[in-house]
């Protein structure tokens, strides 16, 4: 039997290398460029470790080739 190391809810996460995350509509508001991840749950993890809220976060613009 073979045993993945990888969660379930990895299969409902996205990373990115380039993003852009917008903490508004008009995208003044710029709380991140650069890799992101993308929780199942919603919260958005940069790479320094710390997670954005859902409610923080207005839209994710991503610059993927």
């Amino acid at each position: 039997m073979v045993v993945s190391k990888r969660s379930l809810w990895d299969l409902f996460e996205d990373e990115y290398d380039a993003a852009v995350v917008y903490g508004d509509r008009a995208g003044d508001d710029v709380l991140h460029e650069g890799p992101v991840r993308i929780r199942a749950s919603g919260w958005v993890e940069l790479p320094s470790g710390r997670l954005l809220s859902p409610e923080a976060v207005h839209h994710i613009d991503t610059r993927e080739p």
